[in-house]
């Protein structure tokens, strides 16, 4: 309109502009700061690194990647090659289909890999570790392998027909579009569903009996599931059951019948997401038939119990459970409803199922692996009913790691449970030195699974503790409810509680202990250094979060919508602001004793912006010095406050040798 005065956007890029050369200039003095106090550590450095190498020499040859059998085919990926061998015929005369580097791509490393029916196609996704997202590549089998077609930015695909590929697209860290692609007759590639809720993340699943292929929007409240018939899957997808707040589900198939893993319960039982009976259901439904007013119960899972995985076969179906820390197998017959209860072995804390296609199979095969146990594959067996241990070439055995499961009570007497691994030789354990790992959030559990340097601290004499805080997902859904949003002090509460029990028990005590976290683990650690610095000596953070409430008020950054649902939504509900300004690591920092800190971020993090980590660090830092310069009290001491930013690398996402420099 004519007289209209033209708003001046010169104000705002000022302010964009200074932020930068702020930004720069932070970056810089922490990078001379990182150079400056590194050789420091040299010596050290070299002496872990060479023992790091030598115990992944050992493990390594034993811990091969997963194996897919297709028919009389068994496809597996090594080093970035992919090799085909006959299942009857051993891997020792597998052949080489292709590698990673005759693709004409380095510096990447194989993601995903689907197979398609009648084993003519080959799809990969390939990623390096300087971003999230990864490509796909389509190859033609034969004499000789021939690159198909190539598409970039893709999260997840399957094969809904021999020569036809669904797939999603990243972008920005969200997953919305989802594609199919021909590839023989009319190639033509067309977009099939787009979910327009920023708060859903679209992906993939193939039944089991590659019967449907389904298309997964979730949310970190809902879900909703559209089908495609593999038999058309030129036709447009079905909806399973419109999105409902509170229910998650998951679709499977056998025999006409639609299997249900979800949330959702009898409608007496299903009162409210808080209450404790939200918990995981197995239901079933007809195809013709699928809303949940037709959902029949199979079988319902205890309270406080956390389903890991969940695999089907021709009339079982398989359960990974755990509950209380320990690991459990259920095996549910589809046909009689009964169910066999199956105890893994105490030691174990980790486990990963492998692949199997075939739905037919009579044996299903798995790993099992702790932080200092190599992954161990064992067999359960439906003719035998019974769990065969399967034995590979000789690796040495860790017999001298003992591993202790506790129970923490904490502020509302909620218990807490804690895993514990120290050397059995190792005597006074209270002089012993204590590494502390917590996360506590989006219902995700502490990672466990098997790393060389825990194994070295072991046998260095250190003790470990994982402590399974509210906000996680160790004790199934509930516990994940009772430690998020204005629940997330819970959390707090509860690794106070877990520090203050080992030491009472014995182990380490307070001048010996360190705390580590990565990325939303951050938050926790952060808020503990600030409320009871007196309980830990050094905190070890890699990609932490330690700024909520400016990041959760940035509604143009990538994941703050998404993650409202986690953490509350400040920037529409002061109570919410309030409650987390109240445990955000970045706004409670204050003058006193703070234990050392060991941070290391990544330049190119898209889920945690470095800003955020700099000007941690930098408060951080200011606060310990201006407590050490009012208090002369004799053996004052100031922490070592160090970050180690890394150009390469993308969010706690890394290569053996990445991580073994880190």
């Amino acid at each position: 309109q004519e007289g209209t005065k033209v708003p001046s956007k010169r104000k705002q890029n000022t302010s964009v502009l200074t932020s930068d050369l702020l930004h720069k200039n932070l970056l810089k003095s922490e990078q001379k700061n990182w150079n400056d106090i590194s050789p420091t550590y040299k010596a050290m450095t070299k002496r872990i690194k060479e023992k790091l190498e030598g115990l992944h020499n050992i493990y390594t040859l034993t811990s091969g990647s997963p194996r897919m059998r297709l028919g009389e085919n068994v496809y597996f990926e090594e080093n970035g090659y992919i090799f085909l061998a006959k299942a009857d015929d051993g891997e020792g005369n597998a052949e080489i289909l292709f590698s990673v580097e005759d693709l004409g791509i380095s510096d990447a490393f194989i993601q995903r890999i689907r197979i398609s029916p009648d084993q003519r196609y080959m799809a990969i996704s390939l990623k390096n570790e300087n971003s999230e997202e990864a490509t796909c590549i389509i190859i033609k089998l034969g004499n000789l392998p021939v690159v198909e077609k190539v598409i970039p930015s893709v999260f997840s695909f399957e094969w809904a027909a021999n020569d036809v590929l669904y797939y999603t697209t990243q972008k920005n860290l969200k997953c919305q579009n989802v594609f199919m692609t021909t590839f023989t007759y009319q190639k033509h590639t067309k977009l099939v569903y787009t979910e327009q809720d920023a708060r859903f993340f679209v992906d993939l699943y193939c039944t089991k009996d590659r019967r449907f292929l389904t298309i997964n929007s979730n949310s970190k409240t809902s879900s909703e599931v559209w089908l495609v018939d593999c038999r058309h899957p030129f036709e447009p997808p079905a909806l399973a059951q419109a999105r409902t707040t509170g229910v998650i589900y998951h679709i499977e198939h056998r025999k006409d019948q639609l299997y249900i893993l979800t949330t959702y319960g009898e409608p007496a039982e299903y009162k409210a997401i808080l209450t404790d009976n939200y918990k995981h259901m197995l239901m079933k439904a007809p195809v013709a038939s699928s809303g949940k007013e037709n959902w029949q119960l199979v079988y319902a899972l205890e309270k406080k119990t956390k389903l890991v995985d969940f695999e089907m076969f021709s009339d079982d179906c398989i359960m990974f459970l755990k509950n209380a820390g320990h690991l459990y197998l259920n095996v549910i017959s589809l046909v009689s409803h009964s169910v066999q209860s199956i105890k893994l072995p105490t030691w174990a804390c980790e486990f990963e199922l492998e692949s199997h296609p075939e739905l037919t199979t009579s044996t299903c095969y798995f790993q099992l692996s702790s932080p200092v146990h190599p992954p161990k594959r064992f067999a359960y067996s439906f003719k035998e009913n019974n769990l065969i241990e399967q034995a590979v070439q000789e690796v040495p055995i860790i017999t001298n790691c003992h591993t202790t499961r506790l129970l923490a009570k904490s502020k509302d007497e909620t218990l807490v449970p804690i895993t514990v691994f120290h050397n059995k030789n190792s005597k006074e354990l209270h002089r012993r030195p204590l590494l502390v790992h917590v996360y506590g959030a989006y219902g995700i559990d502490l990672n466990m699974s098997f790393k060389e340097e825990k194994l070295m601290l072991i046998e260095e004499g250190w003790i470990l503790a994982y402590c399974h805080v509210r906000g996680g997902g160790e004790q199934g859904l509930g516990w994940h409810r009772d430690g998020c949003q204005h629940n997330k002090l819970k959390g707090l509460h509860d690794l106070r509680a877990c520090i203050r029990l080992l030491h009472q028990l014995g182990f380490s005590q307070p001048k010996h202990t360190a705390l580590a976290a990565a990325s939303a683990g951050g938050v926790l650690a952060g808020a503990l250094s600030n409320t009871d610095p007196a309980l830990i000596r050094a905190m070890v953070l890699q990609a932490p979060f330690v700024d909520v409430l400016n990041t959760m008020m940035k509604s143009h950054l990538p994941l703050t919508i998404e993650e409202q649902e986690e953490w509350g939504n400040p920037l529409e509900d002061e109570k919410c602001m309030k409650y987390i300004k109240s445990y955000c690591p970045y706004q409670n920092i204050k003058p006193q004793c703070y234990p050392s800190v060991f941070i290391t971020a990544y330049e190119n993090d898209e889920r945690i912006p470095l800003t955020g980590i700099l000007q941690y660090v930098q408060k951080l830092r200011k606060a310990a010095l201006d407590h050490a310069s009012r208090t002369s009290k004799k053996g004052n001491w100031i922490p070592n406050i160090i970050l180690d930013v890394q150009e390469n690398g993308s969010h706690c996402d890394s290569s053996w040798e990445h991580s073994l420099n880190e």
